[in-house]
């Protein structure tokens, strides 16, 4: 039998080895995940996202916004999710030489991707380590059920406030004057 003490630890360093081949290599409390790249409907929802925010940050200039940032939290923690936001402010802090995200920026976004194990990855690991590293607010995009979890930071934990559904709008007490109706998110279907 083999404890978990036994088993290979990931480290960012390990990542510098693996190919550019168009899969996604994240490291979660030192396990290596790997994806193959997002489907087509996947990156539609993540652009629109990416869209909004983008045209409200051009808009009020309170921070910038990046679609598949490297955030490398620490040696054993570093991913790649689908959206993130940050205040000026804070990607002052955040960002390193190679510009990669060295902390947890205010908001962050994931869309599902089919499967089980992707959706337990996103909803429960991710989650986790969000609400450790101290992400303000985290958004869960399910464009098959079509809507979003909302958790926010309550006592140093992401706690889920609210799930939207595709008649209602995306809005943030981060992102002031900010609303997505989430109709233009998920698009015709």
């Amino acid at each position: 039998m083999t404890s978990a003490t036994n088993r290979v630890r990931w480290t960012t360093a390990d990542l510098e080895l693996f190919p550019d081949d168009g899969k996604r290599y994240e490291i979660i409390d030192g396990e290596l995940i790997v994806t193959r790249a997002p489907r087509w409907s996947h990156q539609e929802v993540t652009g629109r996202i990416f869209a909004a925010l983008d045209n409200w940050c051009q808009d009020t200039e309170l921070g910038r916004v990046a679609i598949n940032p490297g955030i490398i939290f620490t040696d054993e923690d570093n991913v790649i999710p689908d959206v993130v936001w940050a205040s000026n402010e804070r990607l002052d802090v955040l960002m390193d030489e190679a510009e990669h995200l060295t902390g947890a920026p205010e908001l962050v976004v994931e869309v599902l991707s089919p499967g089980k194990k992707d959706e337990q990855r996103d909803r429960q690991l991710k989650l986790k380590l969000y609400s450790q590293q101290g992400v303000q607010e985290y958004w869960i995009v399910d464009k098959t059920l079509r809507q979003v979890q909302i958790y926010r930071r309550d006592n140093a934990v992401l706690t889920l406030v609210v799930t939207l559904q595709a008649a209602d709008s995306l809005t943030s007490p981060l992102l002031p004057d900010f609303a997505c109706p989430l109709s233009r998110v998920f698009g015709r279907n």
